[in-house]
């Protein structure tokens, strides 16, 4: 067996993740991971089966009406998901299947215990509210993991568009702050246009979004120091809200919480859309080459 440290665990954390995982979660799934890998054999792969095979666990209790019973349990069936992309980073032994796997777990693990408690509800009450909540969220995921490659087909195209009109090299402003997230715009910018080599073409793609924003810089830099995303609501605060935070409550949290969890995850998947349409409406028709585009 190995002779990690929490150090060497801590390492293979995300530069940046979502505020339930940074605060709730890693905390306890580091350490845990660290006596994985010093003491157990146990490969990533195995970590998803196990972090399946709770979820399932919590499945059941929101059925049977053990409502606190499956929040306990759906949080160490997130907990052990946390774990199995820490030890395929720490040791290396993660796999191309590994990543299909995690993906398809999360979303029947989701799926189920949507249905649940959704179903397990309903049958104790007779309140077709909770059938609706239960599918409601299901739909709202699925269209959560449309929309995402979606997204990301159209940011791509844009940079690539932006590339063909600059006929040069471009450098965009993003992949700057993406490499070191501790600089502003502004600066990063600055950083920029003092390095820019002839031939070179600056892109800042997001430049209309600060403009209408500009709290919105001040808000990342106040998140990057504590390593949280700033898609402060997510699909992983959507899952803990639903299935964590609402059956701690009670059966009667259910309907709500997940009403107002899901215009929190829409509002922030709209704010993802206008984001990129601003983007991708801003490229212009033609750039010389040299040029330094700011929009």
């Amino acid at each position: 067996m190995g002779r990690y440290t929490l150090d060497d665990i801590l390492a293979t954390r995300k530069s940046r993740d979502a505020w339930w995982t940074v605060f709730m979660v890693d905390p306890i799934a580091c350490r845990i991971a660290l006596l994985v890998a010093n003491h157990t054999s146990l490969t990533p792969n195995a970590l998803t089966a196990l972090s399946m095979f709770i979820g399932f666990g919590s499945v059941a209790a929101f059925g049977m009406g053990e409502l606190v019973l499956g929040a306990v349990l759906f949080y160490l069936s997130f907990l052990v998901d946390c774990m199995d992309g820490k030890i395929a980073r720490l040791k290396g032994t993660g796999t191309p299947f590994g990543l299909w796997l995690d993906f398809v777990g999360d979303r029947i693990r989701f799926a189920c215990c949507a249905f649940g408690l959704g179903v397990g509800e309903y049958s104790r009450t007779g309140d077709h509210a909770f059938l609706v909540a239960g599918v409601g969220v299901v739909l709202l995921d699925f269209f959560r993991y449309i929309n995402g490659p979606q997204l990301k087909k159209v940011k791509d195209a844009t940079r690539a568009l932006a590339k063909a009109r600059t006929q040069t090299q471009v450098v965009f402003v993003e992949d700057v702050i993406k490499a070191r997230p501790e600089l502003d715009a502004t600066t990063a910018v600055r950083e920029v246009e003092e390095s820019q080599t002839e031939g070179q073409a600056v892109v800042d793609l997001q430049k209309a979004f600060h403009a209408r924003f500009p709290w919105y810089d001040r808000f990342r830099l106040a998140l990057v120091k504590y390593r949280v995303r700033t898609h402060f609501f997510s699909g992983i605060e959507f899952e803990a809200a639903v299935f964590v935070v609402a059956p701690l409550l009670g059966s009667w949290a259910f309907v709500p919480t997940s009403i107002g969890a899901s215009a929190l995850l829409l509002a922030f998947e709209i704010s993802l859309i206008y984001r990129v349409w601003l983007a991708s409406r801003q490229v212009p028709k033609r750039v010389q080459e040299k040029a330094k585009i700011l929009v």
